[in-house]
C-alpha cells in the first residue's frame, strides 16, 4: 500500500503516539517543559507576573524601589576591603625603605626583598584564601549567608595577630596564610549574595561594587603607606596593619541585621522567612513580595527538579560543567590583562624610575583613580552588556599593555619613565573600570542558584591556581633581584591578555536582562555563546 492510501485517521493516530514519546523522553531527562511546576495557577501566575515586573523595571526604578537592597549587598561587597587591603600591603611593604632595609639584601646601593620571600609574601595570602574558598560553599549551604560572614569576620579579627606581632618575614607570611582562609569566606560569598538580593536591573551595579571595595582597600593601604614610608621602625609597616582591625567588628554589627538571602530561605523550605526578607529588601506592596516570592519558589522548584542536594560534582555534570568552566576561566584571567601590575603599582613606579616617595604618591593617585573608574562601571553595566564591556575592556588594555613595553624597550630617559608611569596608571584605571567588575557581575550570573555557593567558591579557587605562579612570575619581572625587566612586562601581560580576549569572545555570553531562570533554559538548550543575546525564552518554559 502506498504512503498516499494511508487513512488520516492511522497517520494522526501515528503522530499522536510519537509526540507523547517525545514528551516522555523529555520527562524522563528531567525537562518540565511548560508543565506547572508550582502548586497552582495563582502561583504560577503570581510567578510570572513577578518576572515579568523584574523585565520591566529600569535602573533607576530599581535603585528607587530596593534601597536596602543595594545597601545590604554592598555591605557584604565591602568585606573584601580586607583581602584588598592585605593585597595591596604585601605590594607596598617590599616598597618601603625602612621594611628593605630590615629583611632585604644589599644591590648596589640599595636594598631589596629576594624575590623567593617577595613571591612568599604575595602568595600565602592566597594559598590561605584556596583553603577558605572551598570551605565557604558547604558552610554557606549549612549556616546560610549571613552567619558564615559573621563566622569569617570572628577568624579575620583573631588571625590578624598574627601578622601585627611578627618579628620575622617567615612568621609575617604565616600571618598571611591564616588570613587568607576568612577572605575565601568573604570573596565567595559577596557575589553570590548581592546577586540574590537585587532585582535583575541592578545585578550588574551591586555585583560590581565588589571591585569598589578593592579601590577603598586600596587606597586606604596607599594612604598609610604613604604616611609612614619614612619612619624608620617597625611601626613603617605594623601601624598600617594594625588598621585592619577598624573593619571586622562594625561589620559583624551590620551584618547581624541583615536580611538572609530569599533564595537561600527558599532553598531551605522556610517560605515565612523568605517572604520576610523580600519585603526587607524592597518598598514594595504585599502583592509584589508575593509575586517575587512565587519567582524565586518557581526557579528553585524546576532546579531542584533536576537535581537533588549540591554537591561539588554536580558542578562538573552535565550543562553545569560548562558554566564552571565559564566561571572559573573568566575569575582565573583577572591575574592575566595587567591587574598585577597594579597589585604592586608602587614597586612598579620605583622600577619604572620614580623616586621612593613619589611611588607612594603615585600609588595613592592611582588607588583614587580606580575607585572613579569603579563608579564609572555603574552606568556602565546597566547600558551595555557584560560581554560588550569585557571584550572593549581587554581589547583596550591589549593595546596598553604592548605600548608599555615598546616605551621600556626604547633607550630610557625621564620622558619614558614617566610615560611608563601613567601607562601603568591607564591599565589599572581600564581594568577597574570594565574587566574587574564585569568580572564579578558574569560570575554571580552564570552559576545556577542551587549551585551559586559552591560554583562561586570553586571560580574563586581556579582564580588562586592562576594567581599564585603569575605573581611569582610578576615577581621575577619586577624584582631587581629577579630578571628586572620593568615595564618590558608590558609584551608578557599583553600577550596573556589576548588569550583570554579570544577565549571569551568564542565562549562568553551575554547574560545581561536575563533572569535565572530563563539562563538556566539557555545553557539547558546548550545554546551557543554568541546566540544567548538573540534567543527568545517563552515566560511559560519551565525547563
Amino acid at each position: 500500500m502506498s504512503a498516499d492510501a494511508i487513512p488520516e485517521k492511522e497517520v494522526n493516530v501515528e503522530a499522536e503516539n510519537r509526540a507523547a514519546s517525545l514528551e516522555e523522553k523529555h520527562h524522563n531527562k528531567g525537562d518540565i517543559l511548560h508543565g506547572e511546576v508550582l502548586k497552582s495557577d495563582d502561583l504560577m501566575n503570581e510567578a510570572f507576573h513577578g518576572e515579568d515586573a523584574e523585565h520591566e523595571m529600569t535602573l533607576w526604578q530599581a535603585a528607587k524601589d530596593h534601597p536596602m537592597a543595594c545597601i545590604w549587598a554592598f555591605i557584604f561587597c565591602f568585606t573584601i576591603v580586607m583581602e584588598s587591603f592585605d593585597m595591596f600591603l604585601n605590594g607596598n611593604f617590599v616598597a618601603l625603605s625602612y621594611f628593605q632595609k630590615r629583611y632585604g639584601v644589599k644591590t648596589g646601593d640599595t636594598y631589596s626583598i629576594p624575590t623567593r620571600w617577595q613571591s612568599a609574601l604575595f602568595q600565602a595570602g592566597q594559598c590561605g584564601a584556596f583553603v577558605g574558598v572551598f570551605l565557604a560553599g558547604p558552610v554557606t549551604n549549612r549556616l546560610g549567608y549571613r552567619w558564615t560572614a559573621i563566622v569569617a569576620l570572628v577568624m579575620m579579627n583573631a588571625t590578624i595577630f598574627i601578622s601585627f606581632f611578627a618579628d620575622s618575614l617567615a612568621v609575617l607570611t604565616i600571618g598571611q596564610a591564616f588570613e587568607g582562609v576568612p577572605w575565601g569566606f568573604f570573596i565567595a560569598n559577596s557575589p553570590a549574595y548581592a546577586s540574590e538580593v537585587v532585582p535583575l536591573a541592578l545585578r550588574g551595579a551591586c555585583t560590581a561594587t565588589l571591585q569598589m571595595s578593592w579601590s577603598i582597600g586600596g587606597i586606604i593601604v596607599a594612604a598609610a603607606t604613604y604616611g609612614f614610608n619614612n619612619r624608620q621602625d617597625v611601626w613603617a609597616w605594623r601601624a598600617p596593619l594594625a588598621l585592619q582591625w577598624i573593619f571586622p567588628l562594625p561589620l559583624m554589627v551590620l551584618i547581624f541585621f541583615a536580611p538572609e538571602s530569599p533564595w537561600w530561605l527558599m532553598r531551605r523550605g522556610r517560605k515565612e522567612e523568605a517572604l520576610r526578607s523580600v519585603e526587607r529588601l524592597g518598598r514594595k506592596t504585599k502583592q509584589n513580595s508575593q509575586e517575587k516570592l512565587a519567582m524565586i519558589e518557581r526557579t528553585i522548584e524546576i532546579e531542584a527538579q533536576q537535581g537533588g542536594t549540591p554537591t561539588l560534582l554536580d558542578l562538573f555534570r552535565g550543562t553545569d560543567l560548562r558554566r564552571t568552566i565559564i566561571t572559573c576561566l573568566i575569575y582565573a584571567s583577572q591575574n592575566f590583562a595587567g591587574n598585577l601590575i597594579a597589585n604592586q603599582a608602587t614597586y612598579f613606579f620605583e622600577q619604572a624610575g620614580m623616586s621612593t616617595d613619589f611611588a607612594f604618591k603615585l600609588n595613592l593617585i592611582n588607588s583614587c583613580l580606580q575607585f572613579v573608574a569603579n563608579g564609572l562601571s555603574w552606568p556602565l553595566s546597566g547600558y551595555f552588556g557584560r560581554r560588550t564591556i569585557y571584550l572593549w575592556g581587554t581589547g583596550t588594555n591589549i593595546v596598553f599593555l604592548m605600548i608599555l613595553g615598546i616605551c621600556a624597550s626604547i633607550p630610557q630617559s625621564t620622558s619614558t619613565n614617566y610615560a611608563q608611569a601613567c601607562l601603568g596608571i591607564i591599565i589599572s584605571f581600564v581594568f577597574a573600570g570594565t574587566q574587574g567588575p564585569i568580572s564579578y557581575t558574569i560570575i554571580a550570573e552564570t552559576s545556577s542558584v542551587r549551585l551559586r555557593a559552591l560554583s562561586t567558591a570553586v571560580g574563586r579557587a581556579a582564580y588562586y591556581v592562576a594567581e599564585i605562579p603569575m605573581i611569582y612570575l610578576n615577581s621575577q619581572l619586577l624584582n631587581t633581584t629577579g630578571w628586572n625587566v620593568a615595564g618590558k612586562c608590558g609584551y608578557v601581560w599583553g600577550s596573556t591578555a589576548l588569550v583570554c580576549w579570544v577565549t571569551a569572545y568564542f565562549f562568553l555570553p551575554e547574560l545581561k536582562h536575563r533572569s535565572y531562570r530563563e539562563i538556566d533554559i539557555l545553557f539547558n538548550r546548550k545554546v551557543p555563546a554568541r546566540k544567548f543575546k538573540s534567543t527568545v525564552i517563552d515566560i511559560k518554559d519551565n525547563e
